[in-house]
């Protein structure tokens, strides 16, 4: 089959937009979770996220909504639990990422006459987006570009500075709680392409390329969610050539993309201190 022949099949249709609606919501809370420092929890967002899908299954209800809706009572507690006990924010993070994904085994295994296979949802399977989940992402994104463009000038404060932000009467724990139900919801509409395992590849590796070359958070935004595009559409043809997974395929041309930047930077950077002569 020939690449017009493929364009024109439902399936990728579908996983091309989807491609598309999830570099929007990476771009933007990608930018935040890295200004932020929030990697680690943002990963234990990610992996909580599984005892949503489980539930689903074992409710029979679908499910992007409901692990949306787990999800972000998960980023709630973690949130709470974090603010209150600051000094235990690692092992929180920890036993409510063990606990979320030990809760999704669970209900799968519980879920009569119906047993899941674990690798579409921990490694994402993009090419099997259905159109009503097409819808449910499409809403995701609208709901997080149109928060962050309405608190913009807060989340930049709070971002960049957070106890100026505190002294200006901006909810610094309002917008943090909101930024987790954020990271909550990306990490859903993520489940799809890159599975829970992979996410915080997708919401790291743009944010890092773009940084080298934006000067704003709205830049950064940008040209993370443009990265964050090329990996998805890139994976997805280095899939399709070689037959192999589309969520490993995409992370791995995210890997390979940005190894290769930090490789030739750093080699132009040896080879100019090479070159220069010594004063």
């Amino acid at each position: 089959m020939n690449l017009a022949d493929l364009l024109h099949q439902t399936f990728m249709q579908h996983a091309l937009i989807a491609s598309l609606l999830v570099s929007i919501t990476c771009g933007v809370i990608g930018a935040l979770v890295v200004v932020n420092r929030l990697i680690f929890m943002a990963g234990g967002i990610a992996h909580t996220a599984y005892g949503g899908v489980g539930l689903a299954f074992f409710l029979g209800a679908p499910v992007l909504p409901t692990a949306g809706l787990f999800t972000a009572g998960a980023a709630v507690i973690l949130g709470t639990l974090t603010q209150t006990k600051r000094e235990r924010t690692d092992t929180l993070i920890g036993v409510i990422w063990a606990a979320g994904m030990a809760f999704g085994i669970i209900m799968i295994n519980l879920t009569p006459g119906y047993n899941v296979g674990l690798m579409s949802y921990l490694f994402g399977s993009i090419l099997t987006v259905p159109a009503h989940d097409l819808w449910v992402m499409l809403g995701i994104d609208v709901v997080i570009v149109g928060l962050t463009l309405f608190f913009y000038r807060d989340i930049l404060s709070f971002s960049f500075d957070p106890d100026f932000a505190r002294s200006r009467g901006i909810p610094v724990r309002w917008l943090y709680f909101m930024l987790l139900i954020m990271v909550a919801e990306a990490v859903v509409m993520m489940i799809q392409v890159v599975g829970l395992i992979l996410v915080i590849a997708l919401l790291t590796l743009p944010p890092y390329l773009a940084e080298r070359h934006t000067k704003s958070l709205v830049g950064l935004m940008v040209a993370s969610g443009v990265w964050s595009l090329v990996f998805c559409v890139g994976g997805l043809a280095v899939a399709y050539q070689f037959d192999l997974s589309s969520g490993a395929s995409i992370i791995a041309t995210a890997c390979a993309i940005y190894l290769m930047f930090i490789t030739g930077q750093t080699g132009w950077q040896w080879l100019r201190a090479q070159t220069q002569t010594p004063a």
